[in-house]
């Protein structure tokens, strides 16, 4: 399965190599070495400290998860597990950040089935907070307003119907009917309860509140890198920008939204006024700084994880 994880990466960074590409050639490659030529490098440090701020605000709300479930893993080993997911930023819809629950199993052998929903709680407050984000910006500047109240409302709808025990009992006795649900109904029902835990109105207003700040760290950079360009762009703008375009690409299933999210940060930027290579530098240096700098974070993490822990295993996963 590592493999397969191995070649799907790959596979994202060769796609998009070819979106960049494409980008490059549509916008003429001359402007836009212009446009970097005029970025202030002194910026790239506090970029990726910035995008360091969001990985770890979001590996304290995996902690934070991890005792709300009564999983012990000591911190450094967390961390390295947390920081190892960050390598499947490029799979559709983060599901392979599910690598985590692998992981914390190799480490003290909890079943995946137990770990596997703080990686749907993680994306699943990631997204609400997201939205959060983009609604408000969405109210404020009139742009994709009915696009994030669908996806919020999605998002609650999903939440209270796993929150909902009697709901989930009454479908269990339907399902566990069919024999390939009877099998594994004690696996269904140790992924319930976490979920079931994880998402219960307290913690849910914790995580959210951690993710709207996590990921206040990222928009904030994307505030610094359009600043550069172009300083007639408010904060407020380039928070809603950012949220927008990052749901877009997550709702896409794309390997990290790429040409999704892209498409949509340089459409927006160049509603508000900047060139069209202006546009394509400020996507190329986000992306860098968020989505492979991550990458490169979780490459790191995984290395020092096997050295550690031996090669990677998901025999018996359970």
């Amino acid at each position: 399965m590592l493999e397969k994880l191995k070649q799907r990466t790959l596979i994202s960074i060769a796609f998009a190599g070819v979106i960049y590409l494409a980008i490059t050639i549509y916008i003429d490659f001359d402007l836009l070495l212009k446009s970097f030529a005029k970025f202030n490098l002194l910026l790239i440090p506090i970029l990726l400290l910035l995008s360091l701020g969001n990985y770890f605000a979001r590996f304290f709300k995996w902690n934070y998860y991890l005792k709300k479930l009564i999983i012990k893993v000591d911190n450094k080993d967390s961390l390295a597990i947390f920081m190892s997911g960050l390598l499947m930023s490029v799979t559709p819809g983060k599901l392979g950040e599910l690598l985590k629950a692998y992981l914390v199993k190799t480490v003290n052998k909890t079943p995946v089935s137990v770990t596997a929903p703080i990686i749907f709680a993680e994306r699943a407050t990631d997204f609400l907070s997201l939205t959060i984000l983009a609604l408000i910006g969405a109210y404020i500047y009139d742009y994709g307003r009915n696009a994030a109240l669908i996806i919020t409302f999605i998002i609650l709808i999903g939440i209270i119907i796993l929150t909902n025990r009697r709901l989930f009992d009454s479908i269990m006795i339907i399902l566990a009917k069919i024999r390939f649900v009877e099998k594994r109904i004690e696996s269904i029902e140790r992924l319930y309860h976490s979920t079931y835990t994880l998402l219960k109105l307290k913690p849910l207003i914790v995580a959210v509140t951690i993710s709207v700040i996590s990921w206040g760290f990222e928009c904030l950079g994307y505030y610094l890198v359009i600043n550069n360009f172009n300083n007639n762009i408010g904060i407020s703008w380039s928070f809603f920008s950012y949220s927008f375009s990052t749901i877009v690409g997550a709702v896409s299933m794309l390997p990290g939204g790429l040409g999704v999210t892209e498409g949509s940060f340089l459409l927006m930027l160049t509603s508000k006024g900047l060139s069209t290579n202006d546009a394509a530098a400020t996507t190329f240096i986000t992306r860098v700084a968020t989505l492979w700098f991550a990458v490169i974070i979780g490459v790191i993490a995984v290395i020092f994880f096997q050295r550690k822990f031996g090669k990677i295993s998901f025999n018996n996963t359970d």
